[in-house]
């Protein structure tokens, strides 16, 4: 029983999450010969506030790289 975690950062349409699991679904049961009716696809969405990148919050990176002044500073 394949058991996929996804995990992404806010913002990912309805449409775009069903495609994941759609594609994901696809791939284990091309490449693996997995049931699909085995296959569970969990997606969770984290806060920027709550992910870390290149040694700083992902919403404090986003900030950073679009060159605005950061509100929370």
């Amino acid at each position: 029983m394949p058991y996929v975690n996804i995990q992404i950062t806010t913002g990912a349409t309805r449409d775009q999450k069903r495609a994941l699991v759609r594609d994901v679904t696809d791939s284990l049961v091309r490449e693996l010969g997995k049931r699909p009716e085995h296959i569970h696809v969990v997606i969770q969405e984290i806060a920027d506030e709550d992910w870390g990148y290149e040694g700083m919050l992902t919403d404090e990176w986003k900030v950073r790289r679009s060159g605005s002044v950061d509100p929370a500073r």
